[in-house]
């Protein structure tokens, strides 16, 4: 049921009715309806990190359409991955009423107190793939298996080199996301669980040391802002300083596709070239870049999260909301931000390979075949 239906059939079942007038020739705003009785009003700030990465604009222009489609107030804003940006953003999202926010935070950490501006005016907060930290006034949280992503790159790895079977030693390069990113954690445990037993057995040796002991210090090895530049020059330090005659990289963990473009530009540079001795590179995200790395031989897979099916999980959120309905989540017990567990709805990501780019990706319109070289 659309938005708009399911808000005229809740005003039907009173004496309240559905408010036009913000479709009215006078009104500057995108459309909007007051709250049905027991619901709130649809007036729904979103806020995205960046520009910078191509998933995030897809993420919010996507929700942006769906809901202006349903006949909400929208205002859709990115931070340029600056936090201060971000904080003023949701407080002018504050002042111009927005009962709902959807907020990708660049730093899970920083937000409390833009937020208790927005509980002061009794606004509902969803955090949008990223969990927010320390404080009480998240009401909902919506995300992929974050932990899962990690786990599925590093049963990638495994399965490719063989290493229950007893096959090395190979040497691997690890990298983590961005420390301000408390999904990048998730992912990096995901994949450390799988891969720290085999580092410790000796089939897995990593020539630059950096091997963090512990999921814990996974933002030692830490990429800022998921930057694919920063990515490119650790992977040339890296080379350049632990590397020498015939030894090579066998396996490079990338938690992400932006990063693994920074990745496969260092080796590249290396004389890096696909073929039989290629390293192993994972990612995430499923970039139009990316696809087409995986199918020129340049990057092995990427972890797939169809971030339509989270906008569409997000805006069948704020359907529930607007109407007074109870929020549908699937967990409860795994997103402890510090200050409350934050109801959560989990996706199921899933690993793309070369030969999947066509059924998986393309034809199911998540890329377009002539975008990444089909």
């Amino acid at each position: 049921m659309s938005m708009t239906r399911k808000l005229l059939a809740v005003a039907a079942t009173g004496a309240v009715l559905l408010s036009l007038a913000a479709c009215s020739s006078d009104s500057g705003s995108t459309g909007g309806g007051d709250a049905a009785e027991g619901g709130t009003e649809c007036n729904v700030g979103i806020s995205m990190p960046t520009r910078s990465l191509e998933r995030w604009i897809n993420d919010g222009e996507q929700l942006q359409k769906a809901l202006k489609d349903a006949d909400c107030t929208v205002d859709l804003q990115y931070a340029d991955n600056k936090t201060d940006q971000q904080i003023s953003q949701i407080q002018n999202q504050i002042a111009g009423g927005a009962k709902i926010l959807v907020i990708a935070a660049i730093d899970g950490e920083v937000l409390a107190p833009v937020l208790e501006e927005a509980k002061k005016q009794d606004a509902t907060v969803i955090a949008y793939d990223r969990l927010i930290n320390g404080t009480e006034n998240v009401d909902y949280y919506a995300t992929f298996d974050n932990y899962k992503v990690g786990q599925l790159q590093g049963e990638f790895i495994a399965d490719q080199l063989d290493l229950a079977g007893g096959a090395g030693p190979f040497n691997l390069e690890p990298f983590a996301g961005s420390p301000d990113d408390n999904n990048a954690k998730f992912f990096f445990s995901g994949a450390w669980d799988v891969l720290l037993p085999y580092v410790e057995k000796g089939q897995l040796v990593v020539p630059s040391g950096k091997a963090p002991k512990s999921n814990d210090e996974w933002a030692s090895i830490g990429i800022q802002g998921w930057a694919s530049d920063k990515a490119q020059s650790e992977m040339d330090n890296r080379l350049s300083s632990f590397y020498s005659g015939d030894q090579k990289v066998d396996v490079v963990l990338s938690p992400n596709d932006s990063l693994a473009i920074g990745i496969i530009a260092s080796l590249r540079s290396a004389g890096y070239a696909p073929g039989e001795d290629y390293p192993i590179i994972s990612g995430q995200d499923a970039d139009k870049a990316n696809v087409k790395a995986i199918l020129d031989g340049e990057q092995s897979m990427t972890v797939w999260k169809d971030t339509r099916t989270l906008g569409e999980r997000v805006f069948t959120m704020i359907e529930s909301i607007v109407a007074g309905e109870e929020v549908e989540v699937n967990d409860e017990e795994t997103y402890d931000n510090g200050e409350k567990v934050v109801p959560s709805f989990l996706l199921d990501p899933e690993v793309v390979v070369k030969d999947d780019v066509q059924s998986k990706l393309v034809d199911s319109g998540f890329v377009k075949a002539g975008d990444v070289g089909l």
